[in-house]
C-alpha cells in the first residue's frame, strides 16, 4: 500500500509544477502582455470618440475626423511600417511601438483633461484658436498612437506567436485562437469598465484613468516582452536574407562603381573630384527620398505576388458590410425600436458566439485541415447571412426602394443647425462617417425630424431580430474563417516578409472598410438600409468565392474533403497547404 501512495506523491508535485510551468511559460505571459495591451487600445478608442463629442458641443465632427484621418494613415502607411517591422529585431519593434503608442495615449489623456479643465478659457484666447490647436494635436498624437498599435498587432500577433508556436501548427492554432478569445472579451468588458468610471465619474476623472492604467501597463508589458524574449532564444535571430542581400548590394556597388572612376582620377583636377563625390550624395539623398514611396509599392507588388493572395484579399472583402456590431447597425437598431440594454445584451451574445467561432477553428483545423476549415467557415457565415437577406423583406423591414437613397444628400452635407445631443445610453461611433446616423436626443430618436421614439405605431421587430439573429450566428464562421486566413499568412509567408505583407493586409482591411463607410454615407436613410444589407452579403460572398478560388488551386478537385484521420499528435500537418493530404489519396 506505501507503493501508490508514493507514486500519487510524485504526481502531486508534478501536476503543481506543471501549473507552475505553465504559468511561468513564454505563452503564458504573451496571453497576459497581449490582454493589458487589448484592454487599453479598446479602452482608449472606445473613450476617445466619447471625449471628442464631449468636447464639440455633442457635435460628431471631431470624431468624423478623427476616424478618417486613423483609417487613411493605416492605409497609406501600413506597408511602410510592415517594412520597419522586418528591417529591425524584435525585441526593439516591440519596446519602440510599445513605448510611443502609451506614451502617446497618456500625453493625450492629459492633453484632454487640460481642455476639459481649461476649455472656458482656451475658448477666449485668440478667438478660440488654442483651442483648434489643441483639437489638431489630440488627433494627431491620437493617430500617431493608432500607428503604433498597428505596429504591435503586426509584432507580436503575426510574428512572435509563430516564434513561440515553433513548429507546432496545431500548437500555433491554439495561440491564435486564445488571443481571439482574449480579444473578444476585451472588447466587451473594456468599453463597460471604462464607461461606468465616465459615467459615475467625469470626463476628467475618465482621461486621468486611462493615462494612468497606460502608465502602469507600459512598464508590465515592457517587463513581459523582455521576459518573453528571454525564455524563446529563436526570437533573437531573425530571418533576414533580403536584408542581407540588399546590404550586400549597397556595400559592394560603391567599390565597383569606384573602381573605373578611380583610375581616371588620377587623370583629373582635384575640382573634379568634388564634382563626382557631389552627384553621389544628390543620388544618395534622392533615393532616401524615394525610399518611402519604393517600400509602399513593393510592399504592395508582394502582397500580390503571395501564394496565399486571394485568401487575404478574400479576408478583406469580409470588411465590407454593414452587418457587424458598429456605429451604424447600432444607429439603425435605435431607429427599429431597440434600447441601448437590448443591444448591449446582443453584443454580449455576439463575443460569446465569437468564442465558439474559435473553438470551432481548433477543432475542424484538427478534423479538416487548414484550407478547408476556411471554406466551411465560409459556407457557416454564408448560411447564417441568409437570416439578414430574409429581414430585408419581412414585416418592419423600412426597405422601401421608390425612395431614392441619394434623396437628403446634399441637405445633410450643407445643413448647418448644431446636431442634437446625444443620450446617455447611446452608443458612440467609432468611425468617420458617423453624421449619417440617426442620433438620439433626450432617449429618443430622430430621422429627419421625426420622434421615432414616440411615434405611436411601434414598428413590428419581425425584420430587426431576423437581422440580428443572422450577425450573432454569423460570427461563428467570421472568426473562424479570420483564424483560418491568419494562419494561412502565418505558415505562408516567409519570416523576412511577415511586417509588410500583414501591413499590407492591415491596409487593404481599412481600404474596405473605409468603402463600406462612404457606401452608408450614399444611402443614408433607414429605407436603404436594406438595400445596403444585401450589397453587404454580396461582398462577403466575393470575399468566400476568392477563398473558394484559392482552396481550389492549392487543393485541386477535392476541396471539401475533410482527413479520415486525426494529424499527429505533435500538431505538424504535413504542409501549410494539406496539399499533401490530397496526393496521398
Amino acid at each position: 500500500m506505501a507503493r501508490p501512495g508514493a507514486d500519487a506523491q510524485p504526481d502531486g508535485r508534478g501536476c503543481c509544477g506543471s501549473c507552475g510551468n505553465y504559468l511561468t511559460s513564454a505563452k503564458f505571459l504573451l496571453y497576459v502582455g497581449h490582454a493589458l495591451s487589448t484592454w487599453g487600445d479598446r479602452m482608449w478608442h472606445f473613450a476617445v470618440s466619447l471625449f471628442l463629442v464631449e468636447l464639440y458641443g455633442n457635435s460628431l465632427l471631431l470624431t468624423a475626423v478623427y476616424g478618417l484621418v486613423v483609417a487613411g494613415s493605416v492605409l497609406l502607411l501600413g506597408a511602410i511600417i510592415g517594412d520597419w517591422v522586418d528591417k529591425n529585431p524584435r525585441l526593439k519593434v516591440a519596446q519602440m511601438s510599445l513605448i510611443v503608442q502609451n506614451a502617446c495615449v497618456i500625453l493625450c489623456g492629459i492633453l484632454l483633461m487640460m481642455v476639459f479643465l481649461f476649455k472656458t478659457e482656451l475658448v477666449a484666447l485668440y478667438q478660440g484658436w488654442i483651442l483648434t490647436l489643441c483639437y489638431i494635436l489630440v488627433i494627431t498624437i491620437a493617430n500617431i498612437a493608432n500607428l503604433a498599435s498597428t505596429a504591435t498587432a503586426i509584432t507580436i500577433q503575426r510574428d512572435w506567436v509563430v516564434v513561440v508556436a515553433g513548429d507546432n501548427r496545431s500548437r500555433l492554432a491554439d495561440m491564435n485562437a486564445t488571443i481571439r478569445r482574449i480579444d473578444q472579451l476585451t472588447n466587451i468588458l473594456a468599453p463597460m469598465a471604462v464607461g461606468q468610471i465616465m459615467t459615475f465619474g467625469s470626463p476628467v476623472i475618465g482621461c486621468g484613468f486611462i493615462s494612468g492604467w497606460n502608465l502602469i501597463s507600459m512598464c508590465v508589458e515592457y517587463l513581459l516582452l523582455w521576459k518573453v524574449h528571454q525564455k524563446t532564444p529563436a526570437l533573437a535571430h531573425k530571418a533576414s536574407s533580403k536584408i542581407e542581400e540588399s546590404e550586400l548590394k549597397r556595400l559592394n556597388s560603391p567599390k565597383e562603381g569606384e573602381s573605373k572612376p578611380n583610375e581616371g582620377v588620377k587623370l583629373i583636377e582635384g575640382k573634379d573630384i568634388n564634382v563626382f563625390e557631389l552627384q553621389e550624395e544628390e543620388v544618395s539623398c534622392w533615393s532616401r527620398m524615394a525610399e518611402p514611396f519604393s517600400t509602399f509599392r513593393d510592399g504592395w507588388v508582394a502582397y500580390y505576388n503571395q501564394p496565399v493572395f486571394l485568401a487575404g484579399l478574400g479576408l478583406a472583402f469580409l470588411y465590407m458590410t454593414v452587418l457587424g456590431f458598429d456605429c451604424i447597425t447600432t444607429g439603425y437598431a435605435y431607429t427599429q425600436g431597440l434600447s441601448g440594454s437590448t443591444l448591449s445584451l446582443l453584443m454580449g451574445a455576439s463575443a460569446v458566439t465569437g468564442i465558439m467561432g474559435t473553438v470551432a477553428f481548433t477543432w475542424l483545423r484538427r478534423r479538416c485541415g487548414l484550407v478547408r476549415t476556411g471554406i466551411i467557415s465560409g459556407i457557416a457565415q454564408l448560411a447564417s447571412l441568409v437570416f439578414c437577406v430574409i429581414s430585408v423583406f419581412m414585416p418592419g423591414s423600412p426597405l422601401d426602394l421608390s425612395v431614392s437613397p441619394f434623396a437628403d444628400i446634399s441637405a445633410r452635407l450643407f445643413e448647418s443647425s448644431p446636431l442634437p445631443t446625444m443620450a446617455p445610453e447611446a452608443v458612440v461611433p467609432e468611425t468617420a462617417f458617423t453624421t449619417a446616423m440617426p442620433l438620439l436626443a433626450n432617449g429618443s430618436v430622430f430621422v429627419n425630424g421625426t420622434d421615432l421614439g414616440t411615434a405611436p405605431n411601434p414598428v413590428p421587430l419581425v425584420s430587426v431580430s431576423l437581422l440580428f439573429a443572422g450577425v450573432i450566428a454569423a460570427r461563428i464562421g467570421l472568426w473562424s474563417f479570420d483564424l483560418t486566413v491568419t494562419q494561412l499568412l502565418q505558415e505562408n509567408v516567409i519570416e523576412s516578409e511577415r511586417g509588410i505583407i500583414n501591413g499590407v493586409q492591415n491596409s487593404m482591411n481599412y481600404l474596405l472598410d473605409l468603402l463600406h463607410f462612404i457606401m452608408v454615407i450614399l444611402a443614408p436613410n433607414p429605407e436603404a438600409f436594406g438595400l445596403l444589407v444585401l450589397i453587404s452579403v454580396s461582398f462577403v460572398a466575393m470575399g468566400h468565392i476568392m477563398y473558394f478560388r484559392f482552396a481550389q488551386k492549392t487543393l485541386g478537385n477535392s476541396v471539401l474533403r475533410c482527413c479520415s484521420r486525426e494529424p499527429k499528435e505533435d500538431g505538424d500537418d504535413p504542409s501549410p497547404s494539406d496539399a499533401p493530404e490530397v496526393s496521398s489519396a
